[in-house]
């Protein structure tokens, strides 16, 4: 029971990564509000967790204003927050890469952090603690070809992580970053372009541990940094990639 009692929001917890960390809170004693695009399949897990959900748009700062103001009144004031929203592109030349793709990606990767931090911080300040964790990725770290712009998204966030964590530990407030290789989720696809046992052979041959991420790999160490165990731990972005950076 680490975060016995501990309001946490999780952004894009329908399903993947964010519904894995979403069930390993819950388990650990957490009141976890379930926050996605996709309102529905957010409900569903909330519903398995005991939890709250809410329908949210994390690029747009009056639906994340309306997700706090939901999770205050169901849950109480936050203790933790995972950016854990993401999107990609497809495998593209980043010349060829059109605007619109590149205005989501840069909308849903790094202006939801943005907006997150401006309106959930200001009441962690207030309370002089909380933690803070952004699920990045390694391509942030290790880019590969025909990702440039999801890869240079994960590179912000990384230094967004680091920078976010020296100014608010002052204030008692944690930032941490999980960087995942691919894993099993509803991004796979995109990442690889086609889901072939080819293409997944040839992405696996990176992976020295010869095997993809799994949600819970992410949601085990997601919980290790939000929890106290982490109480000295600020400014890390975690690889959890099967010793593919190294």
């Amino acid at each position: 029971m680490r975060l016995k009692d501990k309001v946490a929001i999780v952004t894009g917890a329908a399903q993947g990564f964010g519904a894995g960390i979403a069930r390993r809170f819950a388990e650990e004693g957490a009141k976890v509000m379930v926050a996605d695009l996709k309102g529905d399949l957010a409900a569903e897990v909330a519903a398995e967790i005991g939890g709250a959900s809410c329908a949210v748009n994390v690029a747009d700062e009056d639906s994340v204003k309306a997700m706090l103001a939901a999770t205050e009144e169901a849950l109480g004031p936050v203790d933790i927050l995972v950016n854990n929203a993401g999107v990609t592109h497809l495998p593209t030349p980043l010349d060829e890469v059109s605007e619109e793709d590149f205005d989501r990606v840069y909308a849903v990767n790094m202006k939801a952090i943005y907006l997150a931090s401006k309106i959930i911080v200001p009441g962690m300040k207030a309370r002089g603690s909380g933690a803070i964790c952004n699920i990045s990725s390694t391509a942030g770290i290790s880019p590969r070809p025909n990702l440039t712009w999801y890869n240079a998204s994960k590179g912000w966030v990384n230094t967004a992580t680091r920078s976010m964590a020296v100014e608010l530990a002052p204030q008692g407030i944690r930032v941490n970053a999980v960087n995942p290789v691919a894993g099993e989720t509803p991004l796979l696809t995109s990442f690889m372009g086609e889901d072939t046992p080819e293409i997944r052979s040839k992405f696996l041959s990176t992976i020295p541990m010869g095997r993809f991420t799994t949600p819970k790999d992410i949601a085990d160490a997601t919980l290790f940094l939000c929890s106290e165990e982490a109480g000295m731990v600020t400014g890390m972005c975690m690889t959890v990639d099967g010793g593919r950076c190294i």
